[in-house]
């Protein structure tokens, strides 16, 4: 997994950089419309019974609390200390970048709802940003899939060297994560890809300078 780390200054980061640029520049001027609505009222028509309530507990688990106590948890843990603080670093800086570009790009989420179904749990709206009170209504990008990327980076990287191939399965969770908040109608296609690059930009780039890989070595 070390091929998806790289150095702010390398090649991949600014090929990133442009994609990130490029989607933005699609959703902006609305090109990317059909497209996202097709996607949002194919998943508005589904009748997913229990599916329903399994995708809602799936986004749920990407809240910016939930991930929070996550990483607080391997944060006490003397060995994982080091994931934690890169984690919560991640988690509150991506929060944060997102918020500011949703006011900036000022995207409606879907107005699309369910109906006549009963959820154990709420839907949260996790964004947060200082001096902009309408991102939390805003859709691109989603916060959700970009600390989800995060996550999958970061902990598959720092276990790659033990599980070289069992690493990328974490990997899961993100595209888990990105597939709810659309089917949940919280966001449209564009806007969990839009996350999850930017989830990536930020990983790569703090995974290779902390080094997380040696955390679990095997000592001899």
């Amino acid at each position: 997994m070390k091929n998806w780390i790289f150095d702010i200054r390398s090649r991949p980061f600014v090929l990133l950089v442009v994609l990130f640029l490029a989607l933005t520049g699609l959703v902006s001027s609305q090109i990317t419309e059909s497209f996202d609505q097709g996607v949002a009222l194919y998943f508005d028509q589904m009748d997913g019974g229990e599916l329903d309530v399994i995708m809602r507990y799936i986004t749920e688990s990407g809240d910016v609390f939930n991930m929070m106590v996550f990483g607080i948890i391997i944060l006490v843990i003397p060995r994982t200390r080091r994931i934690g603080i890169t984690l919560m670093i991640l988690i509150v800086f991506s929060t944060l970048l997102t918020g500011y570009i949703k006011c900036g790009v000022d995207r409606d989420r879907p107005e699309f709802e369910y109906e006549d179904v009963d959820f154990p749990v709420s839907m949260s709206r996790d964004t947060y940003s200082l001096f902009c009170e309408g991102s939390r209504d805003a859709s691109y990008p989603s916060g959700h899939a970009a600390r989800a990327m995060i996550f999958g980076v970061i902990l598959g990287y720092a276990l790659s060297e033990r599980f070289p191939r069992g690493a990328y399965l974490l990997l899961l969770y993100p595209a888990l994560i990105s597939l709810s908040r659309v089917y949940v109608l919280q966001h449209y296609p564009m806007d969990v890809i839009g996350g999850t690059v930017i989830g990536l930009m930020l990983a790569g780039v703090m995974a290779k300078k902390t080094r997380l890989y040696h955390i679990f070595e095997s000592k001899s």
